[in-house]
């Protein structure tokens, strides 16, 4: 580090002034399984303390006191003050960080300190991960989101309308791909390993936080529960309270974007995800799905998926406390073609939905 570089200003910023409106690099100092938990969205993690040393500065800040737990936290850092001062210049942008720690304490303090002596420009998040986790708890409750759910059986092929629909300048949430699970017994085949629940619930925050509420949202009419992540039940409550457009296609087109989709070639997966739907799909029909999938007859098996995916659906829908559902028949059409007429749809029941 330099002589004579003078140090810069540190300031407490509220998160709702930072997140989606800056190209500053947010700076997570908490402990690697701390930030594996959950962390703001694009967050870097530069810890001050690994999983052990926090563990044991928090021991002894308990037993003996804060001034023990400072020299021993010093004791631990001193040797790598050098290194997260190199780091932190690499991660900045134009001199810029943002720091955050669990409240917006000591850990953050004491860094955004230290970077500021080397000329570092530093935002400490009041509040810290806490606040941020804070904000998105309330945020449901207090914006006024105006979803359209886009809904059919499974097959229909609601991913790619949605992402057609993006490229067409919508607004959508693709909950399946923030998720990394596709929502069915059959979700995880090809997918990666899904985040903590607390992370979803951050990357969900972040991808709606970031929309223009004075426009209509797309959104895939899916579950409350995607894999092993749960929809915040404010968003959900949301989401069940909004209009949904219900597409119909043939079975034999819903099947064919099934194969398309899933990996047919992975029998072994295919299996087992047959068998966490044995019980409710029945011993026999569980037993034919499989002796398909060994004969490499994937489309009878789908078949044999369909009839317990459709009974559902039809269940769900029935129940569903949507004040407005649209049946529309899209049998003889592409998906492109879908795509087209679904904006026009909009168009005709929800004006431009700003």
């Amino acid at each position: 580090m330099k002589l004579g570089i003078p140090s810069m200003a540190v300031i407490q910023t509220k998160i709702s002034d930072l997140i989606n409106k800056s190209s500053i690099p947010f700076i997570d100092v908490r402990s690697p399984g701390e930030f594996q938990k959950g962390h703001i969205p694009g967050a870097i993690n530069l810890p001050l303390f690994s999983d052990l040393e926090r563990a044991m500065v928090g021991t002894i800040y308990k037993q003996t006191g804060k001034q023990a737990a400072i020299l021993k936290g010093l004791e631990f850092v001193g040797p790598r003050i050098k290194f997260l001062l190199e780091q932190a210049i690499d991660y900045s942008y134009q001199n810029n960080l943002i720091l955050y720690c669990w409240r917006g304490g000591m850990r953050s303090a004491s860094l955004a300190w230290l970077f500021s002596q080397a000329g570092l420009e530093i935002s400490i998040v009041e509040g810290g991960y806490k606040a941020y986790r804070r904000l998105a708890r309330t945020f449901y409750e207090e914006s006024s989101i105006k979803f359209l759910v886009l809904s059919g059986r499974t097959g229909t092929g609601k991913t790619d309308l949605l992402n057609r629909l993006q490229m067409l300048g919508e607004q959508i949430i693709d909950l399946e791909f923030i998720a990394n699970h596709k929502g069915s017994a059959f979700g995880w085949i090809g997918q990666s390993v899904q985040r903590s629940n607390e992370q979803f619930e951050n990357d969900l925050f972040q991808a709606i936080y970031g929309l223009d509420f004075n426009k209509i949202i797309w959104i895939e009419n899916e579950s409350r529960t995607i894999g092993r992540n749960f929809i915040p039940e404010e968003l959900w409550n949301k989401i069940k309270s909004s209009p949904i457009i219900n597409i119909e296609r043939t079975i034999e087109s819903r099947l064919e974007q099934l194969l398309f989709y899933y990996e047919i070639k992975n029998d072994n997966a295919l299996k087992v995800s047959f068998e966490k739907i044995r019980k409710r799909l029945g011993h026999e029909w569980t037993q034919k799905a499989i002796e398909f999938i060994e004969l490499q007859n994937y489309h009878e098996a789908a078949k044999i998926a369909l009839r317990y995916y459709d009974t559902c659906y039809d269940y769900n829908l029935v129940e569903s406390s949507s004040p407005q559902i649209f049946n529309i028949d899209f049998s003889d059409k592409s998906i492109q073609d879908i795509t087209i007429d679904l904006l026009k749809f909009k168009q005709l029941h929800f004006g431009k939905g700003d």
